[in-house]
């Protein structure tokens, strides 16, 4: 659905039509009979990839009608789009089949506005259940519930709910207008990006954006200006985008954060990413779209380029 908001970039994951129906969660029995209904549609999730059709560039997710194994299966209802509902079953990874399946890193920019939305909330969700399955007060088992967005503890009746780590991410300018782009240990050799950090309890935006750009690579900034936002559900995250005036240039990099940094003007970051030398994130992420919001424009990379760089070690 589109909304007014003061995001100024066009990020792949922002996008959702489903609407998630958060009033019906709470109705059990409501619940339970739309995920028997045999309009509703439901994705199968194999760890994180999701079955899909149609060829390369116009790739869509694959939906099924219900059945009674679900009941067996931890199923999340997602919501509604023009009448329909969605939900995704959790499957197990290593599940044979035969059919075509991809994660979201891969689908992401090629799927509508529904299905980027139910595929985004589906690994989310997916996620958060894989890693609270016991209480964290008493460490009892939990059980799904609320259709999928509650978990309840069997021994105290805690109620737990999904959880999202505000995450900023910033590109640094300097007063010559040229980039700071960093490269962390476990990337591949060629790989850079913006810098970016998660946000510390009591910590305003800004203030993390400052502080994580003085950890990691010893510059000072000032003028945080806010860009866009999207979730990134790798596990749980949402990412916040930032650029920052740099009132310093000189480096002292933190090696246990960051193996590589350095300045770019345009034109060196052009020549550099079209000779190899440099693999920007790809285009799925809001890192990309702030390194092409300052450049102004989308930047060429030989091909298959990004898809490399998302496999990093």
């Amino acid at each position: 659905m589109p909304y007014d908001s003061e995001t100024l970039l066009e990020l792949g994951l922002s996008r959702s039509a489903l609407d998630r129906s958060a009033t019906v969660r709470k109705d059990s029995g409501r619940t339970a009979a739309i995920l028997r209904d045999p309009t509703t549609r439901i994705l199968d999730l194999y760890g994180d990839r999701a079955p899909y059709e149609g060829e390369p560039g116009e790739r869509r997710l694959r939906y099924r009608p219900p059945e009674d194994a679900d009941t067996e299966r931890l199923v999340a209802y997602l919501g509604a789009h023009a009448g329909v509902s969605y939900a995704c079953a959790v499957r197990p990874a290593q599940d044979d089949g035969e059919d075509s399946r991809a994660n979201l890193r891969s689908l992401g920019m090629e799927l509508d506005d529904l299905d980027v939305g139910v595929l985004a909330a589906s690994v989310g969700l997916a996620n958060w259940h894989a890693a609270q399955g016991f209480c964290p007060r008493c460490g009892s088992p939990t059980e799904a519930r609320e259709g999928g967005w509650v978990r309840v503890c069997t021994n105290d009746g805690s109620s737990h709910f999904p959880r999202t780590d505000p995450a900023v991410i910033m590109a640094v300018v300097d007063e010559a207008d040229r980039l700071l782009l960093a490269r962390g240990p476990q990337w591949r050799p060629t790989g850079m990006s913006v810098l970016a950090g998660f946000v510390e309890p009591g910590e305003s935006l800004e203030a993390a954006v400052a502080r994580e750009v003085m950890e990691e690579v010893g510059v000072e900034v000032d003028a945080v200006r806010y860009r866009g936002n999207q979730p990134w559900p790798f596990p749980s995250s949402l990412m916040i985008g930032f650029r920052a005036r740099a009132t310093t240039t000189e480096l002292h990099l933190d090696p246990e954060e960051i193996a590589d940094a350095r300045w770019f003007a345009r034109d060196e970051l052009a020549a550099a990413v079209a000779a190899g030398e440099v693999s920007l994130s790809p285009h799925l992420s809001i890192a990309r779209h702030l390194i092409e919001d300052w450049y102004g424009g989308r930047i060429t990379e030989p091909q298959g380029a990004s898809e490399q760089w998302s496999r990093r070690a």
